[in-house]
C-alpha cells in the first residue's frame, strides 16, 4: 500500500504505507530520506541549514594546495609531501587538545608552553640525568597530565576563568621551561636514541602500509554491517548496502592514494601514523562513548547537562588533563623530529597554530560542535601553508598574514552557519 506525498503544486510522490516502515521513519517528514536519493537528499537539507561539518575545510585545503603547486611543481611531490606528514604531527597532536577544551567552549593558551616544559624535562632527565628513556618521556607526559588537573580543579574549584589559568599558565611554565634548560639553554638528543629513530627515520614497510589500508576499510565494513543488523533487529531504519559500500570505496580511496604517493619516497612516517592513531581513538571516545557525549552535552549547555544527572565537574577535570597531557606529548613530537630542545622549544607561534588548527579544522569556538579530525585537518591547513610559502622563499610575515586570512575565514563560516543552524532549528 502507498500513500501519497505532496511535493511541489506540480507533483506527488508516491511512498510506502508508513506503518509499514521502521519506527524511526513513520513520520511522513522522513519518508524521502531512504536509499541512495534520500541520503543525498538529507544531505543537501543538513548543508542548507548551515551544518556544514568538514567540507569547508577540505575545499580549502584543496584549493591551498592547487595554487601552492600551481606556485611551485615541489609541492605536491612525494618527497615534500612526506616532510608535510613529519611537520603536522606534533602540531596535530597539540591541536587535538585544543579540540576538546575548544567542545567544552573554554580555551588552553598555555599548550605550548607545557609542550616545552616536558620536551625540557624529557631531555634534562634523559641527557643528563642518564634516565632510560622510557622513564624520561613517561615523567614528561606526567607533567602535563598534573598540569592539566591543576587547571580543572582552579576551573571547577573557584571558578576562575580558563582563559585566565591558562595565560598565567603560558607564563608559568614558560618561566620553569627556561629554570629546568639552566644557562646552556639547549640540550641535543642522541641521534641515534630510540625517540629520535622514531620521528625522523621510521617509516612503515610498503606492503604493510597497504595492508593497514585494507585492514581499515575491512573494519569499518564490518562493523558498519553489525551496526545495521541491530539497527534492523531493533525494528529502526538502516542504511542500504549500496550505500555502506559507497562510503566504503571512498574511504579506501582516500586511504590508498597518499599511502601511493608517499611511497614513493620515504613512504609513510610511524610518527604520523601515532597522530592519526591517536584522532581515531579521540573520535571514537568523543563519538562512542558516554564520556564523549557527556563533553558535547556539557559545552552545548552546562546546566541542562548537569540536570540530566553529568557529572559536570569530572568532565572539565578530564578534559583539561587530556589538553596538557596531548600538548606534552605534542612537544616531545617536536623535540624528537628536531633532535634538540631549546628555549624556543614550544614557543613562538605554537600556542596560536595550534588553536589556530583546531578552529580551522572546523571546531565551533562556541563550544559543543567539532570533531578530532578538525586537528587533522587544520593540521594539515597551517603546515601547508608554513611549507608551501617556505618553498616559494617568502618571509614569514606573509605567513603569518596568510594563516590570518584563514582564521578569520574560518570563524566567519563557523559563526555563519551556527546562525543558519539556530534560523533552521538545528542548532
Amino acid at each position: 500500500m502507498t500513500t501519497p506525498v505532496k511535493g511541489s503544486p506540480s507533483e506527488v510522490v508516491a511512498v510506502q504505507d508508513p506503518a509499514a516502515l521502521p519506527a524511526d521513519l513513520q513520520d511522513e517528514r522522513l519518508i524521502a530520506s531512504r536509499g541512495i536519493g534520500g541520503a543525498w537528499a538529507a544531505f543537501v537539507s543538513k548543508m542548507r541549514s548551515g551544518d556544514l561539518g568538514s567540507i569547508p575545510v577540505v575545499i580549502g585545503l584543496i584549493i591551498i594546495w592547487g595554487v601552492l603547486q600551481a606556485s611551485n611543481g615541489s609541492f605536491l611531490s612525494s618527497r615534500n609531501l612526506v616532510n608535510l606528514t613529519l611537520q603536522s604531527a606534533a602540531l596535530g597532536t597539540i591541536a587535538l587538545g585544543i579540540v576538546l577544551v575548544l567542545l567544552l567552549g573554554e580555551i588552553d593558551l598555555s599548550v605550548g608552553s607545557v609542550s616545552g616544559l616536558s620536551s625540557a624535562i624529557m631531555a634534562v632527565t634523559f641527557v643528563n640525568q642518564d634516565w632510560p628513556i622510557a622513564l624520561a618521556i613517561l615523567g614528561a607526559v606526567a607533567v602535563g597530565v598534573l598540569i592539566g588537573v591543576f587547571y580543572g580543579a582552579l576551573y571547577t574549584r573557584f571558578g576562575v576563568p580558563s582563559f585566565v589559568i591558562t595565560l598565567a599558565g603560558l607564563l608559568g611554565f614558560l618561566g620553569l621551561q627556561l629554570l629546568v634548560l639552566g644557562k646552556d639553554g639547549s640540550l641535543n638528543l642522541p641521534f641515534d636514541s630510540a625517540l629520535v629513530g622514531f620521528a625522523q627515520r621510521s617509516f612503515l614497510p610498503t606492503p604493510l602500509a597497504y595492508g593497514l589500508v585494507v585492514a581499515i576499510v575491512a573494519v569499518y565494513v564490518l562493523s558498519r554491517i553489525r551496526a545495521r543488523g541491530g539497527r534492523i533487529k531493533a525494528g529502526l531504519s538502516a542504511s542500504p548496502n549500496s550505500i555502506i559500500l559507497l562510503k566504503a570505496a571512498l574511504l579506501f580511496a582516500v586511504l590508498i592514494v597518499p599511502v601511493i604517493v608517499l611511497s614513493q619516497d620515504r613512504g609513510v612516517s610511524t610518527m604520523f601514523v601515532f597522530f592519526l592513531a591517536l584522532v581515531v581513538v579521540m573520535d571514537f571516545a568523543i563519538r562512542k562513548t558516554r564520556w564523549g557525549r557527556s563533553v558535547v552535552a556539557v559545552g552545548g549547555n552546562v546546566e541542562a547537562a548537569r540536570r540530566a544527572g553529568i557529572n559536570v565537574r569530572g568532565i572539565y577535570l578530564s578534559v583539561f588533563a587530556l589538553c596538557s597531557t596531548l600538548a606534552a606529548v605534542g612537544g616531545l613530537l617536536a623535540a624528537s623530529r628536531l633532535a634538540a630542545v631549546n628555549q624556543s622549544s614550544g614557543g613562538t607561534d605554537w600556542n596560536l597554530n595550534a588553536i589556530a588548527a583546531a578552529v580551522i579544522g572546523g571546531t565551533s569556538l562556541f563550544g559543543g560542535r567539532g570533531s578530532a579530525y578538525s586537528a587533522l585537518l587544520g593540521a594539515l591547513v597551517i603546515q601547508s601553508i608554513t611549507n608551501g610559502l617556505a618553498l616559494l622563499s617568502l618571509d614569514s610575515s606573509v605567513r603569518y598574514m596568510v594563516t590570518a586570512a584563514v582564521l578569520l575565514l574560518a570563524v566567519t563560516i563557523d559563526s555563519l552557519s551556527r546562525r543558519t543552524r539556530v534560523a533552521s532549528g538545528r542548532a
